[in-house]
């Protein structure tokens, strides 16, 4: 195929990178700025091989759910891929997703459930560790990156944040120009990510710097500004990661200023969260799972309260509490230990560590041990899946009920398969998809499954 300047291509899909997906000659070609059902002017082709990509020219017949983007920098930043694509082609494409993988990766002819959609498209997200670097007039500029780039696409304002932390950025910038710290972008030390986190029932607000080092001067007396500018504001913390990794926080937080955790209510408990432990961004949508857990786990629940439950990557808890509160004894398994210390902390502040216990260990490492005599297991894995240990682990004992939490599609089919294949002990009931990310292309889903044969 020829590489001439300028090319008409029809779009039929779009990448798990929010790109237009097209075919020339056989050839697989990827637009950036793209969506399904667009006739464009592409060129020049780059790459090698079936796969290409291209930059978009012109869009010549434009799709019916294009709009104009509701942030002025989503042409540029990588944050948020589909914001050209109105929320209703959003979740059409998100429920196709789904069933594309887990047919293609997983072999699984399940129909999922409707995607269960958020009704905010902006402003959702409870959290943000934003990148930083060093302008050439030496101002600090903060932003995402580029997309298919380590270029940071400066920014002041970013309208999927919760707008109590979305109005901190550009302040906290000019104050961390003012105190002309150097910024670590080339392994020379210094500062590297803003992190901020809103409790979206609370109120309350967390700032993070992370660091190569702890020798910033000054800044004790910045928290403390911030802290009274701030009212919300009820700490600020310091994370240290020294090591040039694509891991953004380091094994240690130290408190600035106030304290090194804030308050949420979920689903009617009282949680503690700090710096640098996980807790899902989109709040409301994650409360939503909470009656889809008990109602699918009712059959394997014992009256008398008994009926014991494995939680593998439980966090702080998160949902270890809202099952240990409906009857479940539930034993949580999280490799953070601080995250642990907070799950035992927030089991007591609610009244239910008579009904809760929490391990400090790899899931794989444990899991099998845990399994025996428990009814139900929860997983909620990282976007990797489930390790294979772990899956051995429930090969192995495979409890009456199982409930797997999934941010990747393609991992969760590829583990559905081993799970429920011909050779695996489990029934795949349902998938329910949900939307924890609109304007991205990233969706979770929860699957349950019952085992066929219980041992």
């Amino acid at each position: 195929m020829a590489d001439r300047q300028r090319l008409e291509l029809e779009l039929t899909d779009l990448s798990h990178r929010g790109q237009g997906v097209g075919r020339l000659d056989g050839q697989v070609v990827f637009v950036d700025g793209g969506l399904p059902g667009e006739r464009v002017a592409i060129g020049p082709l780059t790459g090698k091989g079936r796969q290409r990509g291209a930059a978009l020219l012109e869009v010549l017949t434009p799709s019916p759910q294009r709009r104009r983007p509701p942030c002025i920098l989503a042409d540029h930043c990588g944050g948020c891929s589909l914001q050209a694509l109105r929320p209703e082609g959003q979740n059409s494409w998100k429920q196709q997703h789904v069933v594309q993988l887990l047919r293609r990766i997983g072999g699984l002819a399940v129909e999922p459930r409707p995607l269960l959609t958020s009704s905010d498209d902006l402003g959702y997200r409870n959290r943000a560790l934003i990148p930083l670097e060093q302008g050439e007039d030496g101002a600090v500029r903060a932003g995402y990156y580029r997309r298919g780039s380590h270029r940071i696409v400066n920014l002041n304002h970013c309208l999927v944040l919760d707008p109590r932390i979305d109005v901190l950025i550009e302040p906290i910038k000019e104050d961390l120009t003012a105190q002309a710290w150097p910024i670590d972008r080339h392994g020379g030390g210094g500062l590297r990510h803003l992190g901020l986190r809103v409790g979206h029932h609370s109120g309350e607000i967390l700032i993070s710097l992370v660091a190569t080092e702890p020798d910033l001067p000054g800044l004790e007396s910045l928290a403390a500004r911030w802290m009274q500018r701030w009212p919300a504001v009820v700490g600020v913390t310091l994370n240290l990661q020294p090591e040039a990794t694509n891991v953004l926080l380091g094994a240690r937080t130290q408190v600035v200023c106030g304290r090194g955790w804030l308050e949420e209510g979920f689903a009617g408990l009282s949680y503690r969260i700090a710096t640098d432990t996980f807790f899902q961004v989109h709040t409301l949508q994650a409360e939503r799972l909470v009656p889809l857990l008990l109602d699918a786990l009712a059959e394997a629940q014992a009256t008398d309260g008994s009926a014991r439950l494995v939680d593998a990557y439980c966090g702080i808890g998160t949902y270890s509490l809202p099952l240990a509160a409906a009857g479940w004894q539930v034993h949580g398994i999280e490799q953070h230990p601080g995250a642990v210390e907070l799950a035992r902390t927030n089991a007591a502040r609610n009244g239910l560590e008579q009904r809760c216990s929490f391990e400090a260990a790899a899931v794989g490492a444990v899991l099998r041990q845990s399994l025996e005599g428990a009814q139900a297991l929860f997983v909620d894995p990282p976007r990797r899946g489930l390790e294979p240990p772990a899956i051995a682990a429930i090969l192995e004992c495979p409890p009456p009920r199982l409930l797997y939490l999934s941010c990747d599609p393609a991992t969760l089919a590829r583990d559905l398969a081993l799970l429920s294949g011909p050779d695996g002990p489990y029934r795949l009931e349902w998938v329910q998809p949900i939307d924890f990310f609109p304007n991205t292309t990233h969706v979770e889903s929860l699957a349950l499954l019952s085992c066929a044969a219980p041992p």
